[in-house]
């Protein structure tokens, strides 16, 4: 419900100032309220991070600021104003010129069939009417600036050309290309590596320190479910839940002591690469409320663990820099939010590897078809000599930037693609190139896209059954869907869901019906491909729970693939490092988090943000091809060694009981490194 009081906070010199925005949409059910009465403000030079789950109104925010809410939606707001400007009424002529923004998915929101710099030029020739040479000048300084190499270069190359960051950049670019006051980041960074994240995070920080024309400063407004990039960018928060502002302050006051339970509940969710092993994480039970009949009290109640007395009535907003809309927050400000205990008893581990591969390498052609003909293209050898052991019951973390060949490396371990050299055994016994019905039914994967991998025309009981039937796990109708309903339950999904079909079911639903399909042929091995990058901080909390109970239950082993370090601190027992298809350091988690350990994961480590600490690592980007023969990381090691990296290759040097670093620097060098958790500054 619109709050006035939420509206304290704006204040003079606010280049945006909003209250009691409220937006619904109409459906078959009635008016869907996907914004109830939002009130926020961003100062000249500033950023405001707007955090909460999928589905609290973030991006419908950004779209009514924008003018894209289409016409089928209804709009209200007291005030929607950006620098004396009605947006309500002004917003399509302001957008693009003075109020930028960037997509999360910039491969989407480029243009393909355009140049990147015809899509970069294009702003300032429609907004600014910048002549063409001058604007093509301008738009090589632009990318020089957002820190791309070879900038004339990449001008005149093509989206596809480019990686994820570099797209990324690209779309940055164009957005500042027309000088705007205004930058809106709808989660610029959710598809991003760590590294990548991290150069992308110190670019906005130089943004928004610099002075545009007329000596303005850039604002900015961050939508994120990525808690701590907000503590790293950000001055303010304010926190959405099912379309209503819940909690607002500086960025310092919320995320490290938090008011609202909803607050409270995210951070505990939250994998956090400093407190590895640190016990179960702390999901948000339930689901968001129904947004057709919203609750006129607190709209969290039901899934709040601190609900009483008083919740079923309206929730008055109070506080002066730190809001709060919470009628308990004094009496629990000091109370943690409950973390759920474990009830599975973990299953013994055998001695003898269940998983072990030797030396497996895979090549993938590159060039056309006369190339090859004629031995020209060398192709890229996207997995080079990797050997590695899993045992049962053991979670093997693979960490890495895209394109180390992680996923690769998985489908190799699984024999869906062949192997150009090495061998792979499975409890003992050597996998063929195409392996038994057998090995099939025991190594199964979890993929990171619910959405694609489901058939969104069958049932979830349609789509576990014929798992069931597949590996002849039982046959007789009765008794799959005994089956179907013993594999909902191992999810801790109702059983009723059996008849439902993928789009009836949110992401972190959808992403138990793929684990409970992995586990149908009953395997002692799963694959694990990015089963948690795509989902909200609470949901992915309640699926690592979920995975961790069930290798605890069934003894299951995982090679759990990820590019978020918390994530792979958390739930890994042993940890191995990727870096152009060679694993460069392997270990138990504890002893691969802490001195020695390789440079790259230094590298990986120093980049992630942390809440409450200031991080001012800017990653270096590969300078140039890795040598033939010489460590695959010395283009961008801050330690090397010269003419020896370059040319011969690292030797694995053993660290400790099972942890090697492939690595030419003496270990007593790596060992004498500072921790990477004191190269940032608590804040």
């Amino acid at each position: 419900m619109p709050d006035a009081a939420m509206s304290d906070v704006v204040v003079d010199g606010n280049v945006l100032r909003v209250e009691a925005l409220s937006v619904a949409y109409p459906s078959r059910d009635g008016w869907l309220h996907a914004v109830d009465g939002v009130s926020l403000s961003i100062a000249p030079g500033t950023v405001l991070g707007l955090v909460g789950e999928s589905g609290s109104g973030k991006s419908t925010v950004v779209l009514a600021l924008l003018g894209l809410l289409g016409s089928s939606a209804r709009l209200r707001a007291e005030r929607l104003e950006f620098d004396g400007h009605d947006l309500l009424r002004e917003a399509a002529a302001l957008r693009g010129r003075r109020i930028g923004v960037v997509f999360q998915d910039s491969a989407a929101t480029l243009n393909p069939a355009l140049t990147v710099g015809t899509q970069v030029v294009e702003p300032m020739r429609v907004h600014l009417g910048t002549k063409r040479a001058l604007a093509w000048q301008r738009g090589i300084e632009l990318l020089a600036e957002m820190g791309i190499p070879r900038p004339a270069e990449i001008m005149r190359s093509y989206p596809h050309q480019l990686s994820g960051g570099m797209k990324q950049r690209v779309g940055i670019a164009a957005a500042l290309a027309s000088e705007p006051d205004l930058l809106l980041l709808d989660e610029p960074t959710t598809a991003l590596d760590v590294t990548i994240e991290a150069q992308i995070l110190s670019l906005l920080d130089r943004l928004r320190t610099m002075r545009l024309e007329g000596g303005r400063r850039l604002a900015m407004l961050l939508v994120s479910h990525n808690l701590g990039i907000v503590d790293r960018l950000c001055d303010s928060v304010s926190v959405l839940y099912a379309g209503r502002l819940v909690e607002s302050g500086t960025t310092a006051n919320v995320l490290q002591r938090p008011l609202h339970p909803y607050s409270k509940g995210l951070l505990a969710a939250l994998p956090r690469v400093d407190r590895q092993h640190a016990g179960r994480l702390a999901p948000i039970p339930g689901r968001l409320p129904d947004l057709w009949a919203p609750d006129p009290g607190c709209n969290f109640r039901p899934r709040c663990a601190f609900a009483s007395a008083g919740c079923e009535q309206p929730q008055r907003v109070t506080g002066d820099h730190h809001k709060v809309r919470c009628h308990r927050a004094d009496t629990i400000v000091d109370i943690p939010w409950p973390i759920e205990r474990a009830t599975a008893a973990a299953q013994p581990r055998s001695a003898v590897p269940l998983v072990e591969a030797a030396d497996l390498s895979i090549r993938f052609d590159s060039g056309g078809w006369l190339q090859r003909l004629l031995g020209e293209s060398a192709g890229i050898l996207a997995v080079d000599r990797v050997s590695l052991t899993i045992h049962s019951g053991e979670v093997l973390g693979l960490v890495g930037e895209s394109g180390c060949g992680k996923s690769t490396l998985g489908r190799l371990l699984l024999r869906l693609l062949p192997a150009l050299d090495g061998t792979l055994s499975f409890a003992a016994e050597p996998v063929r190139a195409k392996p038994d019905a057998r090995f099939r039914r025991q190594a199964q994967v979890v993929f990171q896209n619910s959405d694609t991998s489901l058939n969104p025309r069958q049932t979830v009981g349609e789509i576990l059954g014929r798992a069931i039937r597949w590996f002849a796990i039982a046959n007789v109708e009765a008794e799959v869907m005994v089956e179907v309903g013993r594999l909902l339950d191992l999810v801790r999904l109702p059983r009723s869901y059996a008849r439902r079909y993928p789009h009836q079911l949110s992401g972190g639903e959808k992403q138990r019906v793929g684990i409970a399909r992995a586990l149908a042929p009953r395997p002692r091995f799963v694959v694990c491909d990015e089963a948690v990058s795509a989902l909200d901080v609470s949901v992915q909390a309640a699926v690592l729970n979920l995975l961790r109970d069930l290798r605890d239950q069934l003894g299951v082993a995982y090679l759990f693939i990820s590019h978020d370090i918390g994530v792979i601190a958390h739930i890994a027992d042993r940890i191995a490092v990727m870096y152009r298809g060679t694993i460069v350091e392997e270990g138990l988690a504890d002893d691969v988090l802490r001195p020695p350990y390789h440079p790259y994961t230094e590298l990986l480590l120093s980049s992630v943000p942390l809440i409450g600490r200031q991080r001012d690592t800017d990653p270096p980007p590969a300078a140039r091809p890795p040598a033939a023969g010489g460590c695959k990381f010395a283009d961008r090691c801050r330690f090397r060694l010269g003419p020896l990296c370059d040319s011969v290759p690292p030797p694995l040097q053993a660290a400790g009981p099972g942890h090697r670093i492939r690595c030419h620097i003496p270990l007593p060098q790596l060992a004498g490194q500072p921790h990477w958790l004191d190269r940032g500054e608590t804040t």
